[in-house]
C-alpha cells in the first residue's frame, strides 16, 4: 500500500481528500455527516446542481439540512463546485440523481478519478462492481476490465432494500442453496428523498408501488449472489420476486422473506450460518460492523423503531425465522435505508479497496 494509504488505513497520517457528488441532496447530506469524522477520509470538494455552484454548502442547502446533526463547519464554508467542473480530489462518492449521473460518473471516472455511487445508473453494466464488501468484495476485479485510465473507475452499491435482502441471503444461500425467494418491502418514506411523498399520501398509508423498485431488486440480488469468472459476473439463478410498499416510517427499511432452499435445514443452523457471518471483522474498516447481522429472538423483532441505527446504522437485523407453508422458511429483515442502504454503504466500498491496496 502506498505510504499516505497505508498512514490512512493505519488511523495516523493525513486523510485522504475526497468530494461529494450530489452533496447537497438527502443522501449527499448522508455523506457529509458520515465523512465529518471518518478516519480515513476528508471532505475537501462538494460538487451539486447549478442553480447551487458559486455558494457556500450551507447557503446552498439552506433549510434543506435534514439531519440531526449540524453542518460539519469545514464543509459549510466549501464553495459548491457544479456538474462537470474540474475536481481535485480522486476518490469522489456520488450522490448524484439517476436522471444526471451516469453521463457524469463516467466523466469524472475518464477525468481519473474512482467514483463510488449510489446511483442506479451503472450497477448492472457488466463491467461495474455492485458490491457489499461482506458478501461479494471479489467483485471488485471488474474495475480491470473498465476501460478507463489513470486509476479512474466506477463502483456501485445496491439499492437501499436490496442491500438488506442480499446481506441477509448471502449466508443462507452458501450454507444451503437458495431455489427461490419472495420479499415485500415496507420502505421508510426518507427513501423516497426530499421532499418524497407527498403528507396527504403517505400518512395514515400504505403506498404499494415504487417505481422501478421491484425489478431492481429481483435483477441486483441474483448479481450479488452470482459468481466471479473470467468473463464477467454469472448471475445467481434462483428467482427472485418482489413486492414493494412506501410506508410512513422515517428511516429503515424493512422486508418479509420467503425462501425454498437447495438443501435442508434446521432453525438453528440456518441462526447459526446467520451468526457466523463475520467476514470483515479483522480487517479494521472504520464503517464495518462486528456483527453484520444480528438475530433477535424476540416476536416483534425487528422494528424501524428499535433497530434501523444498530451499529450505527450499518447492522441488519433479522428476526421471526419459522417454516413457511408455501415455500420452506420466512423470516423479517431490517436495515437503515439512508446508511447501510446508501452513503455508509458507498464509504465501505472504498474502505475495502483502499484496504485491498486497489486504490
Amino acid at each position: 500500500m502506498p505510504s499516505r494509504k497505508r498512514a490512512a488505513a493505519t488511523g495516523s497520517g493525513r486523510r485522504i481528500p475526497v468530494g461529494v457528488l450530489g452533496a447537497t441532496g438527502t443522501v449527499g447530506q448522508r455523506f457529509v455527516q458520515l465523512l465529518e469524522r471518518h478516519p480515513w477520509f476528508e471532505v475537501i470538494e462538494v460538487m451539486a446542481s447549478d442553480q447551487s455552484a458559486g455558494r457556500s454548502y450551507a447557503e446552498a442547502i439552506g433549510s434543506r439540512w435534514k439531519l440531526a446533526t449540524a453542518i460539519p463547519p469545514d464543509v459549510a464554508k466549501l464553495r459548491v463546485r457544479g456538474p462537470g467542473d474540474p475536481l481535485q480530489a480522486r476518490i469522489l462518492f456520488s450522490a448524484l440523481d439517476a436522471s444526471v449521473a451516469g453521463d457524469l460518473e463516467q466523466e469524472y471516472a475518464r477525468r481519473g478519478h474512482l467514483v463510488s455511487s449510489n446511483a442506479r445508473n451503472h450497477r448492472m453494466d457488466p463491467k461495474v462492481p455492485l458490491v457489499i464488501p461482506e458478501v461479494n468484495r471479489d467483485h471488485m476485479k471488474l474495475l480491470d476490465l473498465q476501460p478507463y485510465r489513470n486509476g479512474g473507475g466506477l463502483v456501485t452499491n445496491p439499492n437501499c432494500s436490496t442491500i438488506v435482502i442480499a446481506m441477509a441471503l448471502a449466508p443462507i444461500h452458501r450454507s444451503f442453496g437458495i431455489d427461490a425467494a419472495i420479499v415485500t418491502t415496507f420502505q421508510a418514506a426518507s427513501g423516497a428523498g426530499y421532499p418524497g411523498v407527498p403528507s396527504l399520501d403517505i400518512l395514515g398509508n400504505v403506498v404499494p408501488f415504487i417505481s422501478g423498485e421491484e425489478a431492481k431488486i429481483e435483477s441486483e440480488t441474483q448479481k450479488i449472489l452470482g459468481r466471479i469468472g473470467p468473463k464477467g459476473i454469472a448471475h445467481a439463478e434462483f428467482p427472485v420476486s418482489a413486492l414493494c410498499h412506501r410506508v410512513p416510517v422515517v428511516d429503515g427499511h424493512q422486508m418479509a422473506i420467503s425462501l425454498r432452499l437447495e438443501t435442508r435445514a434446521t432453525r438453528r443452523r440456518i441462526l447459526d450460518a446467520w451468526e457466523g457471518f463475520r467476514p470483515l471483522r479483522k480487517l479494521g474498516l472504520p464503517s464495518a460492523p462486528e456483527a453484520p447481522i444480528e438475530a433477535k429472538v424476540e416476536e416483534d423483532r425487528p422494528q424501524p423503531r428499535l433497530d434501523a441505527d444498530r451499529a450505527g446504522g450499518m447492522g441488519v437485523t433479522v428476526g421471526r425465522l419459522r417454516p413457511c407453508n408455501v415455500l420452506e422458511w420466512k423470516f423479517e429483515a431490517l436495515g437503515h435505508n439512508t446508511i447501510r442502504g446508501a452513503a455508509g454503504a458507498a464509504i465501505l466500498n472504498v474502505e475495502i479497496l483502499v484496504r485491498d491496496e486497489r486504490i
